[in-house]
């Protein structure tokens, strides 16, 4: 077994009454949402094996969750969709768009959109951060910013206000012009969350939304997930360890163990299948081997 083991995953509790109905599973009117296609994804560092032939699709305006014990390769696949990492063989495709082998700013700028398992950076304000990821959207050069070129201004203009719906959006809005370095850890996170939002993605790659959170902080990024895809109907690919949240998130699920997809379907069907269950908890020999 690669790691420590991952606890069990828990039932989820039925919703209560009166309770909202499930956000919508497919974009907004008008809203242009691709599949992102992933087929045969191998990656090999040094001799080892990363990614094994991985293949899944992320539907357009879903939540789709990719899990696995530590070392399983979840990271080096967002890697590779991100642009950080090239591929021995396999495809990336976002509709009919193949980004296998583009640089990450290409790929940032045909609507992928990434957050990091750590945060960044904690420089600036919340507003400061945020405008970050309007950066790639800008068509004003740096020159007609400096010179406060009438369309300059108006694109600045409309940035700021852009920047300031995804802060209230993404629950950020009391701290805008609050620098990152005072805010508590859960909030932290969130600036990354909202930075790629800036950049107003087709689909969003979160690695690791709420690791280290406590709680109350999980809960409240998981509202902030479920709202975002509601509202802005983007596609989401989540890396996460806490099968609560991915539980409760997710349309579909992908296990990964050493590289290889184990299983793929909806939570229920995924957290029964019997690869899954042996990939973190290990079979009756393995636990008697590591007692």
């Amino acid at each position: 077994m690669n790691g420590p083991p991952v606890p069990p995953v828990p039932p989820v509790p039925p919703a209560a009454e009166g309770t909202a109905p499930p956000a919508p599973r497919t974009p907004p009117a008008g809203r242009d949402v691709p599949p992102l296609h992933v087929h045969g994804l191998t990656v090999r560092f040094a001799g080892l094996t990363a990614l094994d032939g991985v293949s899944l699709t992320v539907a357009p305006g879903t939540v789709h969750a990719l899990i696995g014990p530590n070392g399983a390769g979840k990271s080096t696949c967002f890697n590779v969709l991100s642009g950080l990492c090239r591929p021995a063989s396999g495809t990336v495709g976002l509709g009919g768009t193949d980004l296998t082998r583009l640089a990450p700013h290409r790929i940032a700028a045909l609507g992928v959109a990434r957050t990091f398992q750590n945060i960044v950076t904690t420089e600036g304000t919340v507003a400061d951060n945020l405008a970050v990821g309007r950066h790639a959207l800008s068509r004003a050069g740096f020159a007609a910013g400096a010179l406060r070129l009438p369309h300059a201004v108006r694109e600045q203009r409309e940035h700021l206000e852009k920047v300031r719906e995804i802060a209230e959006l993404t629950g950020l809005g009391p701290h805008f012009d609050r620098p990152v370095a005072l805010l508590p850890y859960g909030d932290r996170k969130r600036v990354e969350l909202a930075r790629a939002l800036c950049l107003e993605p087709r689909v969003l790659l979160l690695d690791e939304p709420v690791a280290g959170m406590n709680a109350g902080e999980r809960a409240r990024t998981a509202e902030v997930v479920t709202e975002v895809r509601a509202r802005l109907g983007l596609s989401v690919l989540l890396v996460e360890h806490d099968m609560g949240l991915v539980m409760r998130l997710a349309d579909e699920v992908t296990v990964l163990d050493f590289g290889r997809l184990v299983a793929q379907g909806t939570p229920d069907e995924v957290r029964a299948h019997p690869e899954v269950l042996r990939a973190y908890l290990g079979t009756p020999s393995d636990r008697e081997d590591s007692a």
